[in-house]
């Protein structure tokens, strides 16, 4: 049988013993067994401290896996922190991001044992300290929490993305705006480092090393400035995957290469990667059934259950997730092949999932299978619009399939 190389045939067997022709739901599936792996091998290596960005994907399962391979938890908001905690994961393996942080949010984090921070603003800055003195006053002995700057720096080449690229954004300050502190007057504080992340799903070694080495001469030239000795770098994400399938694939061996030289240049005891989607992309797939099949002025179109209230990155970013029918027996290489236009349930014109081969003679009640959909899945898009139902969530694990999450109607969210 030959299958998409993006596709673990091991679970292929668990997702078609799971067809049903009266079932229309959609779902999510994550390979834990295969995300194990791949985290284990993220691993080994003794250059970097890697943290996981919880807003990739914030599933229970998906947690409990990280944390058995020693990854550590970059949360940026109230509901991701207690997600983490509910693991059982200790506080003190949190890094707080985000732009959004409140006094009251700091505080609260604080109160709970979180003692890694990322600060985005000069209020940011400052409420903490207050935080930090106000706690130390009332309990005693609060050990100063270790503190990452934000910088945003400006570029003169690049492009836009999510994360801002060479655009104007709210994460962190400029290098002029940060020159305006020191270190010494902020004495609560354990001002240790700085955090730039402003590149989204790279796909070249190249151009990623090329990027982190502009970084290291203005972010040491800063340091020194403000008094900082500069212990910790904190590099971010950013690390792509080829959802195109062009061939663009980073190498872990060099990235953690190139991370050294990094490492070296800036002097820096720590050096920090917060992955996301080259973490978890490849353990998840998406399964929804075809409910209509049109041709519309010549074209191929297919209708699914359901779309971009359930997968929204291909409208954000014009890159679909790469599908295929789920079929006994399927043999991509030996089929009739065309191109059809995906679409989903939504009354727009954005709910579209791409334009992508499939077998010639699909019928409405088959199931697509959509891959890389372990990172900015569920949690990223728009559930509520239309009432449709939010998907399912379920875990394939040592031959199994099991559900964590049933599929909730609109009844379950609506007032």
């Amino acid at each position: 049988m030959t299958t998409s190389t993006w596709f673990d045939t091991s679970i292929e067997n668990a997702l078609l013993a799971h067809l049903s022709p009266e079932d229309e739901q959609a779902y999510f599936v994550y390979n834990l067994d295969a995300l194990k792996a791949h985290l284990a091998k993220l691993q080994q290596q003794d250059v970097i401290k890697l943290w996981f960005a919880v807003k990739a994907n914030p599933l229970s399962k998906i947690i409990q896996t990280l944390d058995s391979e020693g990854f550590n938890f970059d949360v940026a908001s109230t509901g991701e922190l207690n997600q983490v905690l509910a693991q059982g994961i200790d506080s003190s393996r949190v890094l707080n991001t985000g732009p959004a942080k409140t006094k009251k949010q700091l505080a609260a984090f604080v109160k709970k044992g979180v003692n890694t921070f990322v600060v985005e603003s000069l209020n940011q800055l400052n409420w903490l300290n207050e935080v930090v003195l106000e706690q130390q006053t009332v309990s005693g002995n609060l050990n100063a929490p270790q503190v990452l700057l934000r910088v945003q720096l400006q570029w003169d080449e690049g492009e836009k993305n999510p994360l801002g690229g060479n655009s104007l954004t709210p994460f962190g300050l400029s290098v002029a705006e940060w020159q305006s502190v020191h270190v010494d007057d902020y004495p609560a504080l354990n001002l240790c480092g700085l955090h730039i992340f402003q590149w989204g799903n790279m796909l070249s070694n190249e151009k990623m090393f090329s990027l982190w080495s502009q970084m290291v001469a203005p972010l040491t030239e800063l340091a020194n400035s403000i008094g900082m000795s500069l212990e910790v770098l904190d590099l971010g994400g950013g690390l792509g995957i080829d959802y195109l399938g062009e061939g663009n694939t980073l190498a872990w061996s060099k990235i953690i290469e190139d991370l050294a030289v990094i490492k070296a240049e800036a002097g820096v005891k720590e050096l920090w990667l917060e992955l996301g989607r080259f973490a978890v992309a490849e353990c998840g797939y998406y399964v929804v059934p075809v409910v209509d099949r049109k041709v519309n002025y010549g074209q191929e179109q297919l209708v699914l259950a359901a779309g971009i209230n359930h997968i929204i990155r291909p409208a954000i970013t014009d890159q679909p997730f790469p599908v295929r029918i789920l079929r006994p027996d399927f043999d991509e290489q030996n089929t009739l092949m065309e191109n059809f236009d995906l679409h989903g349930p939504l009354c727009t014109s954005m709910d579209k999932l791409g334009h992508l081969p499939l077998p010639s003679d699909v019928e409405v009640g088959e199931q697509l299978v959509f891959g890389y959909t372990g990172a900015y899945g569920f949690t990223e898009s728009m559930p509520f619009f239309l009432c449709h139902e939010l998907a399912a969530e379920y875990v394939f694990q040592a031959g199994k399939l099991i559900e964590v999450r049933a599929a909730k109607p609109a009844s379950s969210y609506l007032a």
